[in-house]
């Protein structure tokens, strides 16, 4: 997965790369993405940048003054489609100097540049580091701040010459020098306000990178490292690769959550299919503890309109968020839109329907490390070709189900984009399989 697709980038983003070992190296991989479809990027440094590296743009321009720069700007980019700009012709230990933060929130807001890239900090080329006082100088228009650690450090010992200021990274992760680092570590780092999240503005999204994930070893580090990450708030989604790998994101790990659809009154059926007897326990009960098992969902939440009451009791003591719809008999797209407005802040949302009691983890866990993988708008199971349920929603898919109308579903969602579905091949039937009329349900089998 390319860098830009990974980060899901808007218009007139300003991209702050921090923290550990291969930032210089994402910052121009993801400038050449970006310029190969058509946008006009700048990167630069708040601080400084090795000479031998400014080669990799294919253009450079120099701050001389400010507004010789900025007239000089829309003419490179035109011509070049990626300027980097450097502060200073001066060369110390083979660097120069980078711009102030303050110039690239007005190079940021040229009607001629779509993207600014800045390098924030340095690292001494070692894989992982806390910031020092002074750093990183992230610009006031920063949207994204990406702090980078590299996961060979992980179990070498936390001491100078495998990371830069272990004595910071120390206190901000309750460890001591010399020990191994672990993936809590990391965690706290990244995550700490001095740390990782050290200088993020308000409104900018936390994007943290684990870099250096070549083997089984890492990748199962990396993944613990996600999972960590995600329990904290402040944590938009975290990205998982190689940043020399031709393919340099892995995973996109994201809060993913689930909406139970539990509203309807059965009226095909002719009865509340929701709490009919099922292995047990109510239907809608079986479906919601199925999501509940699966580790990888953030939230799950149940729409309740159509015997409401029955419905609540059925869950009871179920760690689920019951969310009235209202308007429950305008159909199910009602349903749908309720329960997608309470997971507006997800990456991606899963529609589980009360009367398809073949749902698991497994396939739950299946359809989101599809996604992790792919960033599909549409992630759907099939049996034999076959499309079954439930099907996952990437969160730029959310504005569409806005229009949806009527006793209707997300079908018409997946039939636009239906040449862009991944697929999860299942090797059971029950996938395909749902409780329509009377004679779909068998309860002498449960």
């Amino acid at each position: 997965m390319f860098l830009s697709h990974a980060l899901s980038l808007g218009p007139k983003e300003v991209i702050a790369l921090s923290g550990g070992g291969g930032k210089t190296t994402l910052m121009f991989r993801l400038a050449a993405e970006l310029a190969a479809s058509g946008q006009r990027v700048v990167t630069t440094m708040t601080t400084r940048i090795f000479v031998s590296q400014m080669a990799q743009a294919p253009h450079t321009l120099v701050l001389h003054g400010e507004g010789a720069l900025l007239a000089q700007l829309p003419e490179a980019l035109a011509e070049h489609g990626h300027v980097l700009i450097a502060g200073s012709t001066m060369v110390e230990q083979d660097k120069v100097q980078g711009v102030p933060p303050e110039f690239l929130d007005r190079i940021a807001a040229q009607p001629t540049v779509d993207v600014v890239i800045v390098e924030a900090d340095g690292s001494r080329r070692l894989p992982f580091k806390a910031p020092a006082q002074h750093e990183p100088v992230i610009p006031t228009s920063t949207t994204v701040l990406v702090p980078v650690v590299g996961l060979d450090v992980v179990e070498k010992p936390l001491v100078a010459g495998q990371v830069h200021r272990p004595e910071i990274v120390a206190a901000l992760s309750d460890a001591a020098l010399g020990d191994p680092v672990t993936p809590e570590m990391i965690a706290a780092v990244l995550t700490h306000p001095e740390g990782g999240a050290k200088g993020l503005p308000s409104g900018a999204r936390l994007v943290p990178f684990l870099n250096k994930v070549e083997d089984e070893a890492t990748l199962a580090a990396a993944r613990q490292i996600a999972r960590l990450l995600l329990a904290q708030p402040i944590v938009d989604r975290v990205l998982i690769g190689a940043a020399q790998a031709p393919d340099p994101v892995i995973e996109v790990w994201g809060r993913v959550g689930a909406v139970v659809l539990a509203a309807g009154q059965g009226k095909r059926f002719g009865a509340l299919k929701q709490v009919l007897p099922w292995r047990g326990m109510p239907l809608v009960a079986h479906v919601a503890d199925q999501a509940l098992a699966c580790p990888d969902l953030d939230r799950v939440v149940v729409t309740v309109g159509a015997g409401a009451d029955r419905v609540k009791a059925a869950l009871a003591g179920r760690r689920v968020d019951l969310v009235p719809v209202p308007d429950w008999a305008d159909g199910q797209s009602r349903s749908v839109q309720t329960g997608l407005r309470a997971l507006a802040g997800a990456t991606a949302v899963l529609f589980l329907f009360a009367d398809q009691p073949g749902v698991s983890p497994a396939l739950l866990a299946a359809l989101i490390q599809r996604h992790r993988e792919t960033l599909a708008p549409v992630v759907a199971p099939r049996y034999r070709g076959q499309r079954g349920n439930p099907v996952l929603f990437d969160r730029s898919t959310f504005p569409e189900f806005a229009r949806l109308i009527g006793d209707i579903g997300a079908r018409p969602i997946i039939q636009v984009h239906s040449d862009a579905i991944a697929w999860v091949d299942w090797p059971t039937p029950e996938i395909t399989q749902d409780i329509d009329v009377a004679e779909d349900y068998h309860p002498e089998i449960t």
